[in-house]
């Protein structure tokens, strides 16, 4: 992307406290490596190790703030020039430190413990620097495969979009076509009906959805449905109060599921069937099950369903992290999926 288009500072944020915390420990690290190293000299005891950790969190707290407070004008420089800049302020707050530092310990008589004024002020600045870039190096690998990884979310909500549309849109019009003569105040709300789930699915790919969001969608979904299959498609709702109805979501959850099980499901058994909705939470989770009669998936061969539940996995999965469940699976005649999602999103 050229640099005039950047939108989003591109050095990784150390503001957030996972960051500063990564930062912090590799500076402690780093002196508990030293400190074990075999070098034959003296060996450290408990004072030393804790002015050297003192120091070297300082150090790390210091460069981390920097960063953090330059960042925006880090990100407006060109990118090679950038991380350069970053990796110089370190090496100046680093250099600066150390002088400081040997001057104390120069004013206190006790300047022997410490290597000469050079060396010791360039050897901090030194390993600072790299570790600064090393740290730097992978926050921002780790930041473009998030971006990555969510951008391919967003993909896959809108393919699985563009999937629903055709299909459902065709079907519905079809049925609102065989209700204008014979049923016209049918038909109407039919018509409003689509209206209304259309306009809530055409942000499928943009932004959040929440749980009230998503079970309106389903029950506006089935509802033409219902009218398209009449007897042959039942539906029972067992929503467990109370429910986390603002609970954010990524779009097009639980709609797909849904669709899954008329298409898949109920509109392939002659005489239909029930398509059964728990949603339950308790205090630290979500839970949404679809259930549904179903003839053998190796009788229907339901690829289009596997590639609904793919993407949907994988949208919760960026979303809430390793703590999402999807399981599915056909049993004695009926297919259950099953959504749990934690109640609370661990910080990144």
């Amino acid at each position: 992307m050229p640099e005039a288009q950047r939108t989003e500072p591109w050095l990784p944020d150390l503001c957030r406290l996972p960051r500063l915390g990564a930062m912090l420990g590799l500076a402690q690290l780093t002196v508990v490596v030293v400190a074990l190293v075999p070098d034959g000299s003296r060996g450290w005891d408990v004072h030393g190790f804790l002015t050297a950790s003192g120091y070297a969190l300082w150090l790390a707290l210091s460069v981390a703030a920097l960063l953090c407070v330059s960042r925006r004008w880090l990100s407006s420089l060109p990118m090679r020039g950038g991380a350069l800049a970053a990796v110089a302020i370190a090496v100046a707050v680093s250099g600066i430190a150390a002088a400081i530092v040997h001057g104390l310990f120069t004013s206190v008589d006790t300047a022997d413990r410490l290597p000469s004024f050079w060396r010791f002020t360039a050897g901090s600045a030194a390993v600072v620097a790299l570790l600064t870039a090393l740290a730097l190096r992978y926050f921002y690998v780790i930041d473009r495969w998030q971006a990555q990884v969510g951008a391919h979310a967003r993909a896959e909500a809108d393919a699985l979009q563009a999937r629903i549309r055709p299909h459902f849109l065709f079907n519905s019009m079809n049925m609102i076509a065989s209700l204008l003569r014979r049923d016209p105040v049918v038909a109407e709300r039919a018509v409003l009906d689509l209206s209304d789930l259309f306009r809530a699915a055409l942000g499928a790919g943009e932004g959040q959805s929440s749980l009230a969001e998503e079970l309106d969608l389903s029950e506006r979904y089935l509802g033409i449905e219902q009218l398209r299959m009449g007897d042959r498609l039942q539906v029972q709702w067992r929503k467990h109060e109370p429910l986390p109805m603002d609970l954010p979501m990524p779009r097009l959850v639980l709609q797909p599921l849904l669709e899954n099980a008329v298409l898949h499901g109920i509109s392939r058994l002659p005489r239909g069937g029930t398509i059964e909705i728990d949603i339950a939470a308790d205090a630290s989770s979500l839970t949404m099950r679809v259930r549904n009669p179903s003839l053998p998936p190796e009788q229907i061969g339901v690829h289009g369903a596997g590639h609904a539940q793919r993407s949907i996995g994988h949208r919760l999965g960026y979303m809430f992290g390793p703590r999402a469940r999807m399981v599915s699976g056909w049993n004695d005649g009926y297919y259950a999926c099953e959504i749990k999602l934690p109640l609370e999103r661990t910080p990144t």
